[in-house]
C-alpha cells in the first residue's frame, strides 16, 4: 500500500543541513492540511559536537535566488555572516607561475548568445578583458552596484563569500523560528532497515526511534545513511583530481579598513594551489594540495610564505579529503545532500551550489505518495551524474592546458588522466571553441561562457582559420568589443570601493 509523503528528516546540520531543510520547508510552507498544520513536516536532527569543515565559504550567484525564496533578506546574510560579494574567480601562476592571470567573472560576455567574440579579439588570452568589464571592476576592488540600486540586484553578476559556521547559524535560526521546521539535538546511533532496505527509522541517542518517509543524509564525509546504511560504494575520482589535503587558516586584516577581495584568488603552488577569500572581518586562507607530490610541513611553508607576516602566531587546520562521490545519491527513501554526497576540492565553489540544487530537487519533486519515490530517485540520479561528470572535467580543464614545468602540473597534463568526454571536448573546440551550442542541457551547471574564460585564460587558442566563413561578423564585434570599453569606464567611475559600501548600504539599512 502507498501512502503520502508527509514527514522529512534531515539528518546531520550545517549548512547542508540546514539549506535543505530552509528550501524544502519554504518550497512547501503554505501547503496546508487544515490551515493550521503544514501538509509537510520538516525535522532536522543534529548532533552538538560535530565541527563545521569550513572550506565552504565561497557560493554560486544562484545563492541569490535561494535566499529570496527562503525568505531571509540580503542585509541580514551580510551583517549576521560577515558576507562580502563574490565576482568571480582569479587564477594566478596557473600558466606559466611568472605572475600570469586570468579571471573567471560571473558576468557573461557581452553579445553572449547572438555572437562569439573569441574570433574576434586581438589576443585570445585577454578574452575576459576584452569582453567583459568584471575583469577591470574585481582589478580595482570596487562593488558590483551602486546605493542607487537595491537588494538582489546589480550591474555585475554576484555571489557572496559568507562564513560557513554563521551562514548555519542564520539558517537555522530562520527554520526554527519563520519555517516551522522542528530541531532535535541528538547523535544518531543507529540506522534500522525495513525488508525491502530502505530506512525504516533512525535511533537517537536520548530520543529513541525516528521515523520518516524520506531521509535526507547530511552527515558529511561519514555518509552514515547513504554510504554506512545503505551501503551505497564511493567512486574516487583521484586519477583525475589528485588533490586530497587542505590547510586552512583565519587571517585577520591589517586594519579595519584593508580593502576586500571581491573575487576568490587562487594561486598557484608547486603541488596544488592557495585560496584566499576575504570576508568583513578577516580572511580565509587555505592551501590545497596533494599529498603524493607534497608534504605537509611543504604545504605550510608555502602557506606560510604566501602571507608572510600576516601568518605570524597563525595555526592551520589540516583538513583530508577524497575526491568522488557516492555511485547512487538516492537510494530507496534516502537521498544525501553535500558531502555526503560527495566532495572535490573548493576550486569553483561547487559544494554549496550542489546543495542549492539538490535540495531544489527535492522539494520540487516531492512525490504525492511514496509509490513514486523509484521514479524520482531514477531522474535524480541520473541528473547528478552527469553534473558530477561536467563537475569533473570542468575543474580538470583548469589544470591540463598549463605550461608549469613541476612534476604535479605535468601529470595533470598526462592524457591518461583526463576524462574521455573532456577529450572529445577539447577535439571540437580545438577550432571553433566553446559555443552555448554546447551546452544545452537545461541541467547544465557551467555554461560555455565558463570554459571559454578558462580556456583562453589558460592559452588554449582555436584555429578558427579552419572555418573562417563562419566569422564574417567582423563589424558587429567591434560595436560590442567597443561597448565594452565604454561600459567598463562608465563603471570604474560610478561604482563604489567594496569595503565602502557594505558599510554604508549595512548603514543605511539598519537606520529603516
Amino acid at each position: 500500500m502507498s501512502k503520502a509523503v508527509k514527514k522529512i528528516v534531515v539528518v546531520g546540520g550545517g549548512t547542508a543541513g540546514w539549506l535543505t531543510a530552509a528550501v524544502i520547508a519554504a518550497h512547501h510552507k503554505s501547503d496546508t492540511d487544515d490551515g493550521q498544520q503544514p501538509a509537510l513536516q520538516v525535522v532536522l536532527v543534529e548532533s552538538s559536537d560535530i565541527p563545521t569543515v569550513g572550506v565552504g565559504e565561497g557560493t554560486w550567484p544562484t545563492m541569490k535566488n535561494t535566499m529570496q525564496q527562503i525568505g531571509i533578506k540580503e542585509s541580514d546574510l551580510f551583517e549576521k555572516c560577515h558576507a562580502v560579494f563574490k565576482q568571480g574567480g582569479k587564477f594566478v601562476d596557473w600558466v606559466h607561475g611568472n605572475g600570469d592571470f586570468y579571471y573567471h567573472p560571473f558576468t557573461v560576455p557581452l553579445g553572449y548568445g547572438r555572437i562569439d567574440l573569441a574570433p574576434y579579439v586581438t589576443d585570445i588570452e585577454n578574452y575576459a578583458v576584452e569582453s567583459n568589464f568584471q575583469h577591470h571592476i574585481c582589478e580595482a576592488g570596487l562593488a558590483p552596484r551602486t546605493m542607487a540600486e537595491t537588494e538582489y540586484k546589480g550591474q555585475c553578476n554576484y555571489a557572496y563569500h559568507l562564513d560557513a559556521g554563521a551562514f548555519a547559524e542564520l539558517l537555522k535560526d530562520h527554520c526554527k523560528s519563520k519555517l516551522g521546521v522542528e530541531h532535535i539535538v541528538a547523535t544518531v546511533d543507529d540506522t534500522v532497515l525495513s525488508s525491502d532496505g530502505a530506512i525504516q527509522h533512525i535511533v537517537a541517542s536520548g530520543v529513541g526511534e525516528i521515523s520518516a518517509d524520506l531521509f535526507v543524509d547530511c552527515t558529511g564525509f561519514a555518509s552514515l545513511l547513504l554510504g554506512k546504511a545503505l551501503d551505497v560504494p564511493f567512486v574516487p575520482v583521484h586519477d583525475v583530481l589528485f588533490n586530497d589535503t587542505a590547510l586552512a587558516m583565519q587571517v585577520p586584516y591589517e586594519d579595519v579598513n584593508s580593502p576586500i577581495a571581491c573575487h576568490t584568488i587562487a594561486t598557484a603552488q608547486n603541488a596544488g594551489w592557495i585560496w584566499d577569500i576575504g570576508l568583513t572581518h578577516r580572511r580565509g586562507v587555505g592551501h590545497v594540495y596533494s599529498s603524493d607530490y607534497l608534504s605537509d610541513d611543504e604545504a605550510e611553508a608555502n602557506l606560510r610564505k604566501y602571507l608572510g607576516a600576516a601568518a605570524e602566531g597563525i595555526e592551520t587546520r589540516k583538513i583530508s579529503f577524497k575526491s568522488g562521490h557516492r555511485k547512487q545519491f538516492w537510494k530507496k527513501n534516502c537521498v544525501a545532500v553535500g558531502m555526503a554526497a560527495g566532495f572535490v576540492e573548493p576550486l569553483e565553489a561547487t559544494a554549496i551550489m550542489l546543495v542549492e540544487l539538490s535540495a531544489r530537487y527535492i522539494a520540487e519533486n516531492l512525490p504525492a505518495d511514496d509509490s513514486l519515490l523509484p521514479i524520482t530517485e531514477k531522474r535524480f540520479n541520473q541528473q547528478m551524474d552527469y553534473r558530477w561528470q561536467r563537475i569533473i572535467d570542468f575543474l580538470k580543464l583548469h589544470y591540463m592546458l598549463t605550461k608549469r614545468p613541476e612534476p604535479y602540473w605535468q601529470a595533470h597534463c598526462n592524457q591518461a588522466s583526463i576524462p574521455q568526454s573532456l577529450k572529445e571536448d577539447l577535439a571540437i573546440w580545438s577550432y571553433r571553441g566553446p559555443t552555448s551550442q554546447d551546452f544545452d542541457s537545461a541541467i547544465e551547471l557551467f555554461p560555455a561562457a565558463s570554459y571559454q574564460y578558462v580556456l583562453y585564460g589558460m592559452g588554449f587558442k582555436p584555429d578558427f582559420s579552419k572555418q573562417s566563413h563562419l566569422y564574417r561578423q567582423q563589424p558587429q564585434a567591434e560595436q560590442i568589443i567597443k561597448r565594452n570599453q565604454q561600459l567598463t569606464q562608465q563603471m570604474l567611475q560610478t561604482l563604489p570601493p567594496h569595503r565602502d559600501y557594505i558599510e554604508k548600504w549595512l548603514a543605511t539599512a539598519n537606520e529603516r
